[in-house]
């Protein structure tokens, strides 16, 4: 028999090479190169199921509508979407282990299945019966919803033909494996080709697939990079075993916007929507406490009310600790050399651990005016004003810069009962006070701290 030749494949991006490296030149991950069987010629038969056979059409003879979207009734999974799921696109969700992904699925076919629509449900990692226990579970027990246990990727796309459902969950996709390769289920070239020949199949079909993936203990989705790029979108689960939220962000959507957040409550029968996430996350917050900081933030189109805490205390190490959780730590680090610099707060001697409450984890510029004034309040022992939010981004001069979608902003904290909104004043002058909402308008650290207490 002919011997099969082999390649080294890079895990995180693809990358193929003829001999190991211990550096990927492509994405530069160190120790990521696995052997595996290398690829046929571009005639090789297996490629025969990845060609689509299409032929050129001119754009205004295509019909497409927008509104032609799948609602879930799942109010929040629908909102990170972009308003349901597009007919023929393909899904990746990834998350940790036991964090609710496949709950969450089965709930939403769930939802599917009541309106009338045929879907399945693919496990290669579960029996029938247990997928039927916590079904049972969760509610989950309609005649359209479909049980399918299998991981060869030839008997599966036979049922989807067979069957034909409106939606299809794979649960996951590095338990599917092809018989055209020779490398285990989840490898590099697995998890690609079983991919793609699923993408293609939903494209031609019209049929919408969600992959369930795998992720590695960074947090990304395991398998080579190119799998996000080959979807339409890309979910990913957030949330921790010490929190009951669990939050699905939209990273990557094709049809919607990217950033979009969903919260939902693990409770005993399933995840459960939240509909207003600032006061879940504001629930437990303390009164008149120093440190603490209200700050509207901007998750996709929705505003969202976060609490960051700061606790500076003087430290008896001969270097002193900075400890960040919910925001970026290279950031607060710069706003702690600003402080100092500009308004005269000598932070180099204090240990400062910052937290964003509730585990949320916060990442745009708007949140740069809510850790400084949180810094300063703990740092001077004095609470800040009763009823304020603050939002605005930090210049390495001490500048208070404008930020975008403001009056989103203001009006999220006015529904949640704020009366006073510290503002930068750059591009805040066309937004009155009408609204109830008391506006302070500051141009540097200086009048922030003015106005703070």
């Amino acid at each position: 028999m002919k011997k099969s030749k082999t390649s080294f494949f890079c895990r995180n991006c693809g990358y193929e090479s003829p001999k190991w490296m211990g550096k990927c030149p492509a994405c530069n991950e160190w120790n990521a190169f696995i052997e595996e069987e290398a690829s046929g010629l571009p005639g090789d038969s297996r490629y025969a199921a990845l060609q689509s056979n299409e032929i050129p059409l001119s754009i205004d003879a295509i019909e497409a509508d927008e509104k032609e979207r799948i609602e879930t009734k799942v109010l929040e999974l629908d909102r990170v979407l972009g308003g349901g799921i597009v007919e023929g696109s393909a899904i990746l969700v990834g998350g940790d282990p036991g964090i609710g992904k496949s709950t969450l699925l089965l709930q939403m076919l769930q939802k599917l299945a009541e309106q009338g629509r045929n879907v399945l449900y693919v496990s290669g990692e579960e029996s029938a019966r247990q997928i039927k226990l916590r079904g049972l579970r969760i509610g989950a027990g309609s005649k359209n919803l479909l049980i399918l246990v299998e991981t060869a990727l030839d008997n599966i796309l036979q049922h989807l033909q067979k069957v034909s459902p409106d939606v299809a969950v794979i649960d996951s996709v590095q338990t599917v494996y092809s018989s055209s390769l020779g490398s285990a289920p989840g490898s590099v070239g697995q998890v690609r080709e079983t991919a793609g020949r699923l993408i293609l199949f939903a494209k031609k079909t019209g049929i919408s697939i969600f992959l369930v993936g795998h992720v590695t203990k960074d947090g990304a989705i395991a398998g080579p990079k190119v799998l996000e790029h080959m979807v339409d979108t890309v979910l990913y689960f957030e949330g921790d075993s010490g929190h009951a939220y669990r939050i699905v962000r939209g990273i990557k959507n094709r049809f919607g916007p990217s950033n979009e957040i969903g919260v939902f409550e693990m409770r005993d029968s399933g995840l459960t929507e939240v509909g207003n996430p600032s006061a879940f996350f504001l629930s437990d917050r303390p009164d008149s406490a120093s440190g603490s900081a209200v700050v509207p933030s901007m998750e996709g189109t929705r505003p969202i009310l976060v609490e960051i805490q700061a606790l500076v205390s003087p430290s008896t190490l001969g270097m002193p600790r900075r400890t960040s959780i919910g925001v970026d730590s290279n950031r607060v680090s710069l706003l702690v050399a600003v402080l100092d610099r500009i308004c005269g707060l000598h932070l180099g001697s204090h240990d400062i651990f910052l937290n964003v409450a509730g585990g949320i984890r916060v990442d745009e510029p708007a949140v740069d005016l809510g850790i400084v004034a949180a810094m300063a309040s703990s740092f001077l022992n004095r609470p800040i004003f009763p009823g304020t939010v603050v939002f605005g981004e930090v210049g390495l001069t001490g500048e208070v810069r404008g930020i975008a979608q403001m009056l989103l902003r203001i009006r999220e904290a006015t529904r949640m009962g704020f009366t006073r909104c510290i503002l930068p004043r750059a591009l805040s002058q066309e937004i009155s006070d009408s609204s109830g909402m008391e506006l302070c308008r500051v141009g540097n650290l200086g009048e922030l701290l003015e106005n703070l207490f």
